[in-house]
């Protein structure tokens, strides 16, 4: 089998980069630990244990992600807005993969083209605040970090930075790779079974059975090959699946910065497709000078207040060899904001011939409070940003090339409309996130419906 490495024009490792560069730079949105022996102590562990990902499917990954930017495969990456140790559980990864695949299914039979699977998950245990502290009443403590840095309780025990929950950390995005894997190695993804894929407390939804039908059209086309060709067709008993997260807790993450044999450079082996957020994106900054050495494909969310030139000079930083799969912007304006601001980006990097992958994240640009106080987004924003995103590439002669989306397989009640017109006396329900709000099943399996359509409309032939 050759190796994906073949299909990647070689570049060259940074001058003056190592895994421990991005110390000598501003590293925004980490932790301040209170014992720097225990926090040492708990890197050098990390250090020694097990990578979580392999070199092999790193550059497959990124293999695909080339060809997404050729529009050859659509980018579907989606998962929880941050991920909870008690969440490590069975069910709630079996659902989130689901839902995923469920996605998927609609999209490759809409679009006819195949679909890169991503889940934000396996690592997504950390989270930027706007703040350090909270304050209520007449209490401040250190803000919520994410499970990789403290807990969520208001108490100062609760809130003090531990490193030890790095390891914990370590061990649960073990425990989810190995079970996602296991499923889909058994035959989880098995296309000649998606029953498999259903979850249990969907019930009757409109959604749901438009899709049933799809997947027994699906099936009745894949037995008819199978008829006529004699035996079973192959490569639809299982699915290749990556993991992403926001590489937000450098030190993790150079703990898990590795070389390996007979590949060149350093892979980040925590995940396969780490990401930049938007409060860690300085061009100078430590999130950056560490982004720029590492082989994974890698992105970075691009939000309304970055301009043309900024974004030119973060691709010749991250990318300055124009290599093939390496470099994504998830652009996320708002959908009362993208027609203005996200035109002169598309121009620039077009004019300038570089070579990204186009990706619409709707969600982080459309977060609101509530009157009853709840932070939630409403589906008709999510749609309206997602649907200007395809036209507004169609006119500037780009392409949007994948969806990046908070979402759950749980029944969930965070995201205002959608299927169920769901209002703000509905969040109350259901409303489980720590975080962020995300979308349900029948609003994720609503979104990639509207891809596909979308999509239509715009190949379409005037």
């Amino acid at each position: 089998m050759p190796s994906p490495d073949r299909n990647l024009r070689a570049v060259n490792l940074p001058a003056d980069w190592n895994p421990q560069s991005w110390r000598n730079r501003t590293a925004m949105q980490l932790p301040q630990y209170p014992d720097a022996a225990a926090l040492e102590s708990a890197l050098a562990e990390l250090r020694d244990l097990p990578p979580l990902v392999t070199s092999w499917e790193i550059l497959s990954l990124k293999q695909q992600l080339a060809e997404a930017q050729e529009g050859k495969r659509f980018l579907l990456q989606g998962g929880d807005c941050a991920e909870s140790f008690s969440a490590c559980n069975s069910g709630v990864i079996s659902n989130r993969l689901k839902v995923l695949l469920q996605m998927s299914l609609v999209l490759v039979h809409g679009m006819r083209k195949p679909v890169v699977r991503v889940g934000r998950f396996a690592g997504q245990y950390a989270k930027p605040r706007s703040t350090d502290t909270e304050t209520i009443g007449e209490v401040t403590l250190p803000s919520y970090r994410g499970d990789m840095v403290n807990a969520p309780e208001f108490t100062a025990a609760a809130r003090a930075p531990d490193p030890r929950r790095m390891i914990k950390a370590h061990a649960r995005s073990a425990m989810t790779m190995n079970f996602v894997r296991a499923l889909i190695d058994g035959g989880f993804a098995d296309l000649h079974h998606p029953e498999y894929w259903n979850l249990s407390w969907v019930g009757h939804s409109e959604l749901a059975e438009e899709y049933r039908r799809m997947v027994t059209a699906i099936g009745d086309a894949v037995r008819f090959m199978e008829t006529l060709s004699g035996s079973e067709v192959h490569n639809l008993n299982r699915v290749d699946f990556y993991t992403s997260h926001e590489a937000l807790l450098l030190p993790y993450e150079e703990s898990l910065t590795r070389q390996v044999p007979r590949h060149w450079g350093w892979f980040n082996l925590s995940t396969h497709y780490p990401w930049i957020g938007m409060r860690t994106a300085a061009v100078d900054g430590a999130h950056a000078e560490y982004f720029r050495g590492i082989r994974n494909p890698i992105a970075l969310k691009v939000g309304p207040s970055v301009t043309p030139d900024q974004l030119l000079r973060t691709i010749d930083l991250l990318n300055p060899e124009d290599e093939p799969g390496r470099l994504t912007f998830i652009h996320r304006m708002g959908a009362s904001g993208i027609a203005e601001k996200l035109p002169p980006l598309l121009d620039a990097v077009r004019r300038d011939g570089r070579r990204v992958l186009w990706v619409c994240d709707p969600m982080h640009g459309n977060t609101e409070s509530t009157s009853n106080g709840y932070k939630t987004r409403r589906f008709r924003n999510i749609r309206s940003e997602l649907e200007q995103s395809f036209e507004l590439h169609a006119a500037a002669g780009t392409r949007l090339g994948g969806v990046h989306l908070e979402l759950t397989g749980e029944d969930v009640t965070e995201c205002l409309g959608g299927a169920r017109e769901l209002t703000e006396s509905d969040l109350e329900r259901a409303y489980l996130s720590t975080v962020d709000p995300r979308l349900n099943y029948e609003q994720a399996l609503e979104i990639a419906m509207l891809i596909v359509r979308k999509q239509a409309q715009i190949a379409a032939p005037a």
